[in-house]
């Protein structure tokens, strides 16, 4: 991509060829700045308005494209940012995710507010609602001493992966679709990665606008001691086809399968084919294992943005020690 003389001089690096032999693409993409701009953030603007098309069309092509170096340092710094690529946002406040976050700007808020050991395992974020964004924004404001780094795996070859390996439990995974159970808790709860309240999560005031609410979206609900509050989605899409014809492995199952284990829920539990039927624990450790070793570890600078297709691929959080402070976006 080439830049204009009063624009920020910009190149592109490569990943590693150890994680290039995966994919035909760089991924992910890089977006390096070599100097400071002269005119800060309103150089960086005229260039992203400059190249919005291009960066549109690589972050479909690529899946995700880092931006480092440039001269962002805050959430306010950030918001602009986004601003600057003129998509539309998709709330906290109005989505399904189950992630405890906190707000700092109307865009802008915290990735996840789960204790630092606790990993967050690789998923298309909101996969398990009937609604989702469609791309992702993260931005490293303080790295965290040691660990942090946010997995990246792309789903198309994913899925190329597994259905060489097990044919039937992809076509099982298309055919019959999947379902996913969570017990919400009444009030946040911190210690959890999954610990958003069924208050917030439904932004219900009460038990009868929640249930309003789940009959709405097709969930099937029941309330359990202390206000707990436990749903299973209506059948939602394991593969999905995108536009352009590749076929993604578009769900919430690794993450579902191993990490949503807290006091109210237990992970292997908490995924089942549409049909009721119960998905095979050796099939999901298999699919584990091959997301694990084409994932790509994101190790954040002060100061990255990354822009993800959450159609395409899947994030999580390694766990960390030190203060990490990584601040998300999402975009309808």
């Amino acid at each position: 991509m080439s830049t204009t003389s009063n624009q920020a001089a910009l190149a592109v690096a490569a990943v590693p060829a150890n994680h290039q032999q995966f994919h035909p693409q760089a991924f992910p993409l890089v977006y390096a700045l070599q100097s400071e701009p002269a005119g800060g953030l309103q150089a960086v603007s005229d260039w992203v308005h400059a190249h919005r098309q291009s960066l549109q069309s690589e972050l479909a092509e690529h899946g995700a494209i880092l931006f480092r170096g440039f001269p962002l340092k805050t959430d306010m710094d950030f918001d602009a940012f986004i601003q600057m690529f003129g998509l539309k946002n998709f709330t906290y406040t109005d989505s399904l995710s189950n992630a405890v976050r906190r707000n700092r700007t109307e865009r802008v808020f915290t990735a996840n507010e789960a204790p630092a050991n606790i990993a967050i395992y690789l998923h298309h974020e909101m996969a398990q609602t009937p609604v989702y964004p469609s791309a992702l924004f993260f931005f490293c404001e303080h790295p965290a001493a040691v660990g942090g780094a946010t997995p990246l795996c792309r789903s198309d070859v994913l899925l190329t992966q597994i259905e060489t390996l097990m044919p039937d439990f992809v076509s099982a995974c298309e055919t019959k679709g999947v379902r996913y159970t969570n017990t919400m808790p009444d009030q946040e709860d911190l210690q959890s990665g999954q610990g958003r309240s069924w208050r917030s999560t439904l932004n219900a005031p009460d038990k009868a606008a929640a249930e309003a609410k789940l009959q709405s979206l097709g969930y099937q609900w029941q309330w359990l001691a202390e206000d707990n509050l436990r749903v299973t989605t209506p059948v939602l899409p394991a593969v999905r086809t995108l536009e352009d014809g590749r076929r993604v492995f578009f769900n919430q199952l690794i993450a579902a399968f191993q990490g949503w284990q807290d006091k109210r829920n237990v992970a292997q539990k908490s995924i089942c084919f549409g049909d009721g039927s119960v998905i095979d624990p050796q099939a999901m450790a298999t699919v584990i294992d091959l997301a694990e070793k084409l994932s790509f570890d994101m190790q954040w600078q002060a100061g990255d943005v990354a822009l993800v297709d959450n159609s395409l691929v899947m994030h999580g959080r390694r766990p960390f020690s030190g203060e990490r402070r990584v601040l998300a976006s999402l975009l309808a």
